[in-house]
């Protein structure tokens, strides 16, 4: 059965989660890109926001700018992919407020390469940061919700190649692999024992962030987006609606769904397509920065929203507007599946 048809089953185990305003949100990887975007988003909305990344100057601007307009914001030095350093995001959160009432797990980074040549140190550092950090977070959001007794929701960012494995991109497709199985894993524990979690898994598709500029690349071109390209906020208001509202997934942009659809009904002919667009579509023709010059090991640049990807791109998501709406959702994923399957009818010909 789809994921479509998930609101039919509302009310077995619903949570009622805080209006933005009355919230408190923790947002890692927020010094630049989806996060970045998330927490600014967020304060605009009345919410208390703790942001979390390796960028201290980053965070100490983000913040500022943040009380200059009004709002409420702390930050916190740290790397998610170090337990004690996720500990003491939750500290700060709750000795400054008291509390947390969302936690976002979002710091990410990739690496641009074929498999066999990535070196198995620079794996290992990859499912630190975007795997080890979510289940370091998961339990501490986890362990929050249920001492308080008052239900909080736990998002986790996923990706439309945590859905169906990529060329070039294999070790982080892994680690996303990895995150939706933790996460889908989780949620059903929960809901099972009745826990007052929300547990959100976001797929996001192609995203306008610094996310190349700051990826390792083993690659002779520069790593970027290219073709269709969604704006960092698309995933944050996809975000923010989950922290307001339980929902099982959220893809942002219809790319994300296609591609899940593509590879679950037709994954030889995914493969295929994969195997002839995706090598010149995750790079640019420029040569690429140095092999030493990015963020897996240490933090990147701070405070961009917006990446150097080429291509359409999108001012938002249509697909994360109907999702708020069952009805509207049910009717684009029809949609979606007609153009599927004669895509492929077509190809078969």
């Amino acid at each position: 059965m789809d994921r479509t048809f998930d609101h039919l089953f509302q009310g077995m185990n619903e949570l009622t989660l805080k209006n933005i305003e009355d919230q408190v949100i923790v947002v890692t990887g927020a010094s630049s890109g989806i996060g970045l975007v998330t927490a600014r988003m967020a304060a605009e909305r009345g919410a208390k926001v703790v942001v979390a990344a390796r960028n201290e100057e980053a965070l100490r601007q983000l913040v500022e700018e943040l009380k200059e307009k009004g709002h409420t914001a702390t930050f916190v030095k740290a790397d998610v992919g170090e337990e004690e350093d996720v500990y003491k995001i939750a500290a700060t959160a709750i000795n400054e407020f008291g509390r947390f009432d969302t936690w976002v797990n979002n710091a990410g980074v990739s690496i641009f390469g074929h498999a066999m040549d990535v070196s198995n140190e620079d794996i290992n550092r990859l499912l630190a940061t975007n795997f080890w950090s979510v289940v370091y977070g998961s339990k501490v959001a986890v362990k929050h919700f249920k001492e308080r007794g008052i239900p909080g929701a736990l998002i986790n960012v996923g990706s439309l190649f945590g859905d169906r494995g990529t060329v070039i991109q294999s070790a982080y497709a892994a680690t996303k692999f990895a995150v939706h199985g933790w996460t889908d894993s989780i949620r059903m524990e929960l809901e099972k024992e009745k826990a007052p979690v929300s547990v959100t898994l976001i797929h996001p598709g192609r995203i306008d962030t610094p996310y190349n500029e700051h990826a390792k690349s083993y690659l002779d071109k520069q790593p970027a987006h290219r073709g269709m390209v969604y704006p960092p906020k698309a995933v944050a208001e996809a975000i923010l609606y989950s922290a307001e509202h339980p929902k099982r997934d959220m893809h942002i942009g219809s790319q994300a769904k296609i591609f899940e659809m593509l590879g679950t009904y037709f994954p030889r002919f995914t493969d295929k397509l994969i195997e002839v667009f995706l090598y010149p579509t995750q790079h640019k023709s420029t040569p690429s920065t140095p092999r030493e010059e990015n963020a897996l090991y240490r933090a990147g640049y701070g405070l961009h929203e917006r990446g150097t990807n080429v291509g359409w791109k999108r001012s938002g998501s249509i697909y994360v507007k109907a999702s708020q709406y069952p009805i509207l959702k049910f009717a684009l994923v029809a949609g979606i599946g007609a153009i599927a399957l004669s895509t492929v009818k077509g190809k078969k010909k």
